[in-house]
Formats: C-alpha cells, structure tokens, sequence
C-alpha cells in the first residue's frame, strides 16, 4: 500500500488496473461500457522512453481539464507511445487506484433550468 500511496503522490495521474491476476500501471486513455485502454508503463523500452512518458502524463494532468484523453490533448506527442497502448474489456478489469477518462462525459451537455414567473398586473 505504501508504494500505492508514492505513486499517487508523486504520480496523480497514473492509474492501477488489475486483469486476472496481473495488474497494469499506466494512463488510462479512456473507459467506456465495453473497452478500457491505457498506455502501459511496464512496456516501455528505455528508461528514457519512462521518462518521457512521465513528462507528457505531468503536462497533460497540469495543462488540461483532464477529461480530454492525452492522445487527444497531446496528439503529437503521444503518437511514439502507440506502442504501448493496451486494451481490454472493461468487464474484465478492476481500477484499483488512480483517475479514469471517459469521453462520455463530456458529451453529457448541462442542462439549465430557467423558472418563469408571471405577474398579472391589476388595473
């Protein structure tokens, strides 16, 4: 648990999901009802490539609203990291710490009420 509470700390932005019995630490790229799909850390190839991804997490979890994907936010940069993109069926998976990203909600528009009063004016 203690290594849990570093990571979130040190890390807001990444996620645990657990697969059977393999867990998986990375960014969640999104969750819907049926695919949840996130870049996996533990596939990077250098300790620079760690970094990197890391770096573009930090600047995506400061600089957005963070409901807006990474890859969508930072499309450019997060083309080199396709690699590592794992996808599951979100049935199967288990979040056991960190934030998740959903596109649905931001399609879910507010919806405002306005209440109108009338006034009948005596003559």
């Amino acid at each position: 648990m203690n290594i849990q509470l570093d990571l979130q700390e040190k890390f807001p932005f990444l996620s645990c999901i657990k697969h059977g019995e393999i867990e998986y630490v990375g960014i969640i790229i999104n969750q819907d009802s049926h695919v949840t799909s996130l870049y996996d850390y533990s596939q990077c190839a250098s300790d620079r490539e760690k970094q990197e991804l890391l770096q573009a997490g930090d600047s995506w979890w400061w600089e957005s609203n963070r409901k807006i994907p990474i890859n969508i936010f930072m499309k450019a940069d997060m083309i080199r990291f396709k690699g590592l993109i794992k996808t599951f069926n979100t049935k199967d998976i288990e979040v056991l710490f960190g934030p998740i990203v959903r596109l649905n909600d931001i399609a879910e528009k507010r919806v405002k009420r306005k209440s109108i009063q009338l006034v009948r004016k005596l003559k």
